[in-house]
This record gives structure tokens, sequence and C-alpha cells, in this order.
């Protein structure tokens, strides 16, 4: 039975029909599998694509997948720009022969054939489509390379570059290959162009950021909560604060005002316009404080900008001016009016002096000749010692002594102390060394010291009435200095005031009295001379106020800023 079943089969042709059939199916099977890995291998080269990938990377991972259904051993990626064609990328990194960046010539170029006509090209050692350039021909012979396939990149109907695929072997590509490959190419287009437009918006966000960071004045964007949202490197280093500290907090939470009105952002979120302030910070800054409403495409507000220029330094060296300024229109006042003075004195001073002579020195005239005299010498110090303080544009350096100026501003002022019923107690140390400074500038110090505890005693209504002058040595901070100190027992001032009276143009006097200006300047002059000023007070007890120099000097050049 078995022999006659398959004499009928072979007759019939039954089983040359199911060979055909498994062997069709087998065919259809593959195909499918090979369609399945396309799409595959599209679908894995667009989900491996990534923002942050390089241009290598992209290659290597292409031909990755591609070696699954084609045997290639090289691509290329060359862009195109200014109508020409720039290599960028080879992969395996050794497998070249123009070096990257290099322009591609276009003469008989497979590769600009493929760019304009937008279509897949192929080519093989036997040139069986068209002429290749000599470039493209030295580097098949120079890799080896037997088959270059071109594949276009485009997107919206501009070329962007080509995608070279060569391989070491013939191969004879179906239709469908090519395409697929074209869909390749569009996706790889699709792929780089969200790269290059992400990269533009990245590098536009970094460079906006670079350039939010290098400003050297303050920053801060706040919300219409008031919080901070991003702010410049130099707002962490104003306050002292980490980003931790400041993300997210509340303005009035870190910035804070002496006099709360002088907060500009509630009135640009009332007026949505621009306000300005220029206010003093708890931390002894003076800002100008400029904000900027933020408006959407819908021109709706939606935060603030707020632009903080410390200003403590310009307003100083304002004051610095004025008040040389007017030093200058006081010393040539005073030179003036000295030279004036002088002519009479000399008069005064010689005919005592002749007078003096014929009378008997028991005769109680002759003492008061000697008091004429004696009163003319006075006088003359004083315009000498007035003429030498009016020298203000002598500022060098030079070893002087604290004592020295003291004794100097004592001699022009010490007589207005005392009509005022004031005592006025020296306490000078003979033994204290010479500082490295400008003797004028040393004795505006003394001066607004003198002068200021002179306007304290006079506001108050104590029956002994005290100024005590003293220099010495003291150690702070395992430094030793040399002081000059001014102590009263006046009517002293306030935990508030003691924080504002170096301020520029700060003052409790009126206004015929005081300018603001003299301790402003004498703090000025003591970071000059590489010291400090220090104050001590307490309200109706009296204050004092002390001159530091570090006992080592300065020089000019060692000033602090």
């Amino acid at each position: 039975m078995n022999q006659k079943q398959l004499l009928i089969e072979r007759l019939t042709g039954v089983k040359s029909s199911k060979k055909s059939y498994y062997t069709e199916l087998k065919k259809m099977i593959e195909q499918l599998e090979k369609k399945n890995m396309k799409l595959e291998i599209i679908n894995e080269v667009t989900k491996s694509f990534t923002i942050d990938m390089t241009m290598d990377e992209m290659l290597k991972n292409i031909m990755d997948k591609l070696v699954k259904l084609y045997k290639f051993d090289r691509i290329s990626l060359s862009i195109y720009k200014n109508e020409q064609l720039v290599l960028k990328n080879v992969y395996p990194r050794d497998s070249f022969f123009l070096k990257v960046e290099e322009v591609l010539p276009n003469e008989n170029s497979l590769y600009y054939r493929a760019a304009t006509e937008k279509k897949v090209l192929i080519n093989d050692a036997h040139e069986t489509f068209g002429q290749l350039s000599d470039v493209e021909k030295n580097t098949m012979k120079s890799l080896g390379i037997e088959t270059i396939l071109c594949l276009p990149l485009y997107r919206k109907n501009q070329v962007i570059g080509v995608l070279a695929l060569g391989s070491k072997t013939m191969i004879d590509y179906p239709n469908d290959d090519f395409s697929f490959l074209e869909q390749l190419a569009d996706q790889m287009a699709v792929c780089m162009e969200n790269s290059s437009l992400y990269n533009e918006v990245l590098n536009g966000k970094k460079e906006w950021e670079e350039t939010f960071r290098a400003v050297q004045d303050l920053l801060v964007f706040v919300d219409l909560d008031y919080k901070i949202i991003r702010f410049n490197d130099p707002v962490k280093l104003f306050f002292k604060l980490s980003e931790e500290q400041l993300y997210g907090r509340k303005t009035d939470e870190v910035i804070h005002y002496q006099d709360p009105i002088d907060c500009p952002l509630a009135e640009s979120y009332r007026t949505k316009k621009t306000a300005f302030r220029q206010s003093r910070l708890d931390n002894e800054r003076t800002c100008d404080i400029y904000t900027y409403p933020v408006f959407n495409e819908k021109k709706e507000m939606y935060g603030v900008i707020i632009y903080l220029k410390d200003v403590t330094k310009k307003l100083y060296t304002e004051a610095q001016l004025m008040h040389s300024g007017k030093l200058a229109a006081i010393g040539e006042m005073a030179a003036g009016v000295a030279h004036e003075l002088n002519s009479p004195l000399t008069a005064i001073i010689g005919n005592s002096q002749l007078l003096l002579r014929d009378f008997n020195p028991e005769d109680p005239t002759c003492k008061l000749l000697k008091d004429i005299h004696n009163c003319g010498i006075r006088s003359k110090n004083i315009i000498r010692n007035l003429l030498t303080f009016s020298r203000q544009d002598e500022y060098e350096f030079e070893q002087c002594s604290l004592n020295k100026a003291v004794e100097q501003v004592l001699s022009l002022i010490s007589y207005q102390i005392e009509r005022q019923c004031i005592s006025l107690r020296l306490d000078l140390d003979p033994e204290i060394p010479m500082i490295a400074g400008n003797l004028q500038q040393v004795e505006q110090i003394v001066i607004n010291f003198l002068l200021n505890a002179r306007d304290a005693l006079d506001e108050c209504d104590h029956l002994q009435k005290e100024i005590i002058v003293r220099t010495g040595i003291k150690e702070n901070e395992n430094e030793k200095y040399v002081f000059m100190s001014v102590e009263d027992n006046g009517i002293g001032i306030g935990t508030k005031e003691i924080t504002e009276i170096f301020r520029p143009f700060y003052t409790t006097k009126d206004r015929m009295n005081g300018t603001g200006l003299g301790l402003s300047v004498s703090l000025g002059i003591a970071k000059e001379h590489g010291g400090a000023i220090e104050v001590k007070s307490k309200k109706g007890k009296g204050s004092t106020f002390i001159f530091l120099i570090p006992i080592k000097g300065t020089k000019k050049e060692d000033v602090i800023d």
C-alpha cells in the first residue's frame, strides 16, 4: 500500500506541490522577518537617539543595527553647508581618507549627486553607476571598499547632509532595501534636526545663564508670591547664604531693609512698572535697587527681576570728594586770613618786645606788656598750625606721631572747647611708636572726634563736662595697635544710631551745624592707614571714639580698600 500511495503522489504531483508550498512559505516567513527587523531597526534607531548623544555614538548605533541585515564596514556623515559637503564624522574612527572637517570635492561626486537628487545612490569598484570623484576612488582603494551607498538626509525639502555606508564586499541591494534605507535616512534626518534644535535651545539657555552669572551686580528673579526662583552668584556672596538657603525663600527673609518702606518690590507688583529705591540694608550696605516686572506673551505679569547695585563705596567716595572740596576752600580761606593776620601780629609782637626793653620788670605795666607779647606769640603759633593744616594736598605717607597730631589740633581748637566750660584732659603716652601715615589726614580724625565730643557735651546738662584724649598701645586679637581715643561724658549714642553714624550724610545735628560727613571721611582715612575706628557709647552716659593703627605700620601701596 505504501508503494502504491507513493506512486499516486508522484503521478499527481501532490508531493512536489507540498514542497513548493513549504518553500514559498519559508521565503515569505524570511521576508516577513526581514521586514520586521527593518521596522525594529528604525524603531530602535529612533528610540536610541538621545539629545545628549554625540554624533559618533549615533553612527556607531546605526552601524550596530544595520550589520544585522547587511555587511557594512564603514559609515560616515557629511553635513551640507553653503552648498558644500563637509566631512563631520567617521566610524570606525580610523577608517577615513579625508580629514574630518574637510570639504568633499564636488566634481563627479556620488555624495553630491545623492544630495542634489535626493535619492539613495550606490556605486562599486567597477563604477556601474557612473563616475566617482578622485577622492572617492582613492578612499575606496585605500580602505578596500567595494561598495559605497549614499543616503541623502533632508528635512522639509532642505538637504542637511549625506550618510555614506561602505562595504568591503560586493552587495546587490533589491529595491525594497532602497526604500527601507530611504526611510532610515529620513528618520535619522529628523533625529539630527531635533538634536540640533535642542542643542541650539540648550546653548542659548547656557549662554543666557552664563550672562546672568557674569553680571557682577546682584540679580534676583521672584515670582508673584515673592519667592526667589533664580539668582546669580554675587547674591550668595553678598548675603553670605548658600543656594539651598536662598532658593524658594521669600524676599523679606533675605533682603532686610533698615526701613521697610524702602522696598520697591511691592510698588512694581502694584503698578506693574519699574520702581527704584536707594536703600540701606541691615548688613550696613547701601544699594541702588531697581525692580523690573516680567510679562509673558499674553502681557500677564508672572514675576519681577530685582537688580541691586552696592553703592556704599561710591557714596563714601562722593562724600570724600565733597569733604575734600570743602576742606580745600577752607584751607584757601584760612591761608588768606593767616597771611592777613601775620602782618599786624608782627607789629604787635615786635612793638611789645621793644617796649619791654624800656620797662622795669617790677612795673605793673610790664606785666600787661608781657601778656600782650605772649598772646601775640600764641596767635602766631595758631596761625602757623592753621597753615599746616590747610595744606591738604600733601598726602605722602611718612613716619609721624599721634601725639603730635593731637597737640597741633588742640592748638587750634582747645580754646573753643574750654570756652564752653568743658574740661580738657590729656593722657598721652610719650613712648608710643611712630606710625606710617599722613599727619594732616590723621589730624582730620582728631579734629572730628574732638568737635563731635564738644557738640555732644553742648547738648547735655551735666555740671561737670569733660573730654579725655588718650594715646597708647593696646592689644586686640593678638595684634598690637597704637591708639588715639577721645572720651566724653555727653549725651551718648543709641544702639540704632551707632550703626548709622559712619554712613555718608547721616547726622543728628541741625542743618547749620552738621553735614554728616565727618565720621564717614574719618573712617575712610583710618582704612587708608590700614587701621580702624571703634565706638563705645551708652545713651546718656557718653561716648568713646578710638582710632587704631597696627604697630607694624602701613605704606601707601598697602592701603586697605
